[in-house]
């Protein structure tokens, strides 16, 4: 009867009601608001930070025709049509109450439904109305049930149509101020914290924790909106989140990270990867997915555009050209999480891929001036306090940078632009306790994939603590985090240079793939990657003894995205010939063809065949003619010239000719002109 949605399938102030169906019986309709009626009742002790009269009003009046419905079910009474049609309205008007009510005790969203009081008093009005209308129709005199009860019912009909909108002088008090702050902040004035700590003294908004609640809320409906392409609101909503976030790094000095936040403390550790961003576009539109999902080939495409082509009539895969045996769309969650995780570190906003130089425009400037403002005072107070406050300030300011740097570019410039680097790296250097270590380094690797901030980093005598941690951190996740913070420094060409001359730092990055976690393995697998783009750097790598732990990666490990980062690592190492002989020392031969056969990562597979290429181009025709013999090889190969991109089917298509040249020579006793240059290997 009633539909159950989680709060994260409907949006707030939507009310998703159901009419109950004509061939429902009495009984089952008459438990089912009974049901409703006393989950309403539950709400009562309930904090609402606003709305409370209206709230309370409603929970009342529903609680008086909760015992008229009891007695109904416990009398077993039989209920005429007309009854019935009453109470179907009532049951639709109670599933909205419930919803209105969830909304207004909804967690983290206290602001947003001040914001919108107006809005949810009209509804609150609206719904005691509807229960009016429907009971104005109701036949009492037809049902058997006790005069008290019969003139409870009436009366709470009788409150229902007199029943005015309450607006609470409070929150209207309280709007006006949130107003008058937002004012403040757009014209650069920093208002006067006593004001704001009145507000959210109104809203019940007590510590950090709410306040960071309020925050993920406002986050939420900004994704929201741009996903749904209507971003009329958003520009307030980024004041909005402005000011909690001013709040929370201003307001609410005590945080009790170790009880309440001990989880997200490691949430700065992230794996960056290699894999190529061109498996985040969908083949039909070529822009970035929004909704990836599988159609029965194996392949992968934009919901939209999938449904498009569907709609369209067609009953082929559009990539293979293959007929769909099926048209159903399986979500793909993985490769979702990975763009998303793509567009985070890169600035842009995944929902709204189509007009990406707008979004990047979006993310690079302020949601509003008000939102500039806010930002620009809360990074000046989060830099002075990491000079001048305490350990525990301090380590709360790290905190703040790491949750502001996150996924706003604007944001990072700001706190780059306030001089919070070097004070960040100082606490790095000090920090005698793990968690702060890894607060500091996580901040730094926040601001780190901001082109000033790897300039500032460097600059500022950053690298050197970095490589401190990377060495000796107080913890594997402090090491992880070093470790994915030298891949970002690594994407600057001068800077992975001096990285790499550093001695110990391919070693160490060695050791982490040796020991580290999933993580920690592949931070490392991907700094390595990134110090690889430069040449020197080549022999370091290969005498560090890489080679051996990434094949053993590649014989052992269950996770698609280290594996295929390995596989990189590899392809960057068989561009030169000396990484080619190392490689054929090990069971490449066997273990790269069986990569490509098996992996579900595109990407992994055209790095499988562009190493199986340098193989074959620098080791000579014994590389060559053990390919050959696996009669399976061809048939991967085959697939990336239509499954692959641009780059990827060029290879293959390259290493097919290799091959096919090799059996024709090979008949003919000209082995040697296959490859051109031949020197000999062992081969293992």
């Amino acid at each position: 009867m009633i539909q159950n949605f989680d709060q994260t399938d409907r949006r707030i102030l939507t009310f998703p009601a159901v009419h109950p169906c004509e061939a429902i019986s009495p009984a089952t309709l008459l438990n089912s608001l009974i049901n409703l009626s006393q989950n309403i009742c539950n709400y009562q002790s309930k904090l609402f930070a606003t709305q409370r009269k209206n709230a309370r009003q409603t929970i009342r009046q529903i609680g008086l025709l909760l015992l008229f419905f009891e007695e109904t079910r416990d009398r077993r009474l039989a209920l005429s049509d007309s009854v019935v049609l009453c109470f179907s309205e009532l049951h639709l008007a109670f599933q909205k109450v419930q919803f209105l009510l969830e909304d207004c005790t909804r967690e983290g969203a206290k602001l947003w439904i001040l914001i919108k009081f107006q809005i949810v008093s009209t509804q609150f009005r609206a719904l005691i109305r509807a229960i009016a209308t429907a009971l104005d129709v109701l036949p009492l005199s037809l049902i058997d049930v006790g005069v008290e009860v019969k003139e409870l019912v009436e009366l709470v009909g009788k409150q229902a149509r007199n029943a005015k909108v309450e607006v609470d002088p409070e929150d209207e008090w309280a709007l006006k101020q949130v107003f008058s702050i937002l004012d403040h902040f757009e014209k650069g004035t920093e208002p006067d914290s006593s004001f704001m700590k009145r507000v959210l003294d109104h809203l019940e908004i007590r510590n950090w924790n709410d306040c960071n609640k309020e925050i993920k809320f406002l986050e939420e409906q900004i994704g929201f909106q741009c996903s749904d392409c209507k971003e009329r609101e958003v520009p307030f909503l980024s004041s909005l989140l402005g000011l909690m976030s001013y709040c929370r790094g201003v307001i609410f000095e005590t945080w009790n990270h170790r009880n309440n936040d001990k989880s997200d403390a490691r949430h700065g550790i992230e794996a960056p990867t290699c894999i190529n961003t061109e498996d985040f576009r969908c083949p039909i539109s070529l822009e970035l997915m929004t909704d990836p999902v599988t159609v029965s080939t194996g392949q992968t495409y934009d919901r939209s555009s999938i449904q498009r082509w569907l709609k369209a009539g067609n009953m082929t895969c559009p990539k293979t050209g293959e007929r769909l045996t099926s048209t159903e769309l399986v979500p793909n969650s993985t490769l979702r999480k990975l763009i998303q995780q793509f567009c985070t570190d890169v600035g842009i906003c995944a929902s709204n891929s189509g007009s990406q130089s707008r979004d990047i425009a979006r993310t690079i400037s302020p949601g509003s001036p008000a939102a500039a403002e806010e930002m620009k005072f809360l990074s000046r107070f989060l830099a002075r306090r990491l000079v001048f406050g305490s350990r525990e300030q301090k380590t709360k300011a790290a905190y703040e940078i790491r949750l502001l740097a996150k996924s706003n570019i604007f944001n990072r410039s700001c706190l780059i632009e306030a001089g919070t680097i070097l004070p960040l790296i100082n606490l790095l250097s000090s920090s005698c306790e793990h968690y702060a270590q890894e607060i500091a380094i996580s901040a730094l690797l926040k601001l780190s994939k901001h082109t000033c901030g790897k300039k500032e980093i460097i600059e500022s005598g950053g690298l050197q603590p970095i490589l401190a941690v990377l060495r000796r951190g107080l913890s594997l996740e402090a090491k992880q985090m070093a470790a994915a913070t030298i891949f970002y420094l690594a994407s600057v060409k001068a800077y992975r240079k001096l990285i790499g001359e550093t001695p110990e730092v391919v070693p160490t990055l060695v050791e982490l793939i040796k020991d580290g976690t999933t993580c920690g393995k592949k931070n490392g697998v991907v700094a390595i990657f990134g110090l690889l783009l430069h040449p020197g750097n080549h022999q370091r790598v290969l005498a560090s003894g890489t080679i051996p732990l990434l094949m053993d990666i590649l014989s052992s490990s269950d996770n698609d995205e280290l594996i295929a980062d390995s596989v990189a690592v590899l392809a960057a190492i068989a561009e030169s010939v000396d990484g080619t002989l190392a490689i054929l020392q090990t069971s490449a031969l066997s273990t790269i063809p069986r990569i490509l056969q098996s992996s579900p990562s595109r990407a992994a597979r055209e790095y499988c065949v562009t190493v199986l290429l340098s193989l074959c181009k620098n080791g000579g025709a014994e590389a060559i003619a053990i390919l050959a013999k696996d009669h399976s090889l061809m048939s991967s190969l085959y697939s990336l010239l239509t499954d692959g991109t641009p780059h990827g089917s060029s290879k293959a298509r390259a290493l097919i000719k290799t091959l096919h040249k090799f059996h024709e020579t090979s008949s003919s006793g000209r082995i040697a002109s296959v490859v051109p240059c031949e020197r000999p290997v062992h081969v293992w």
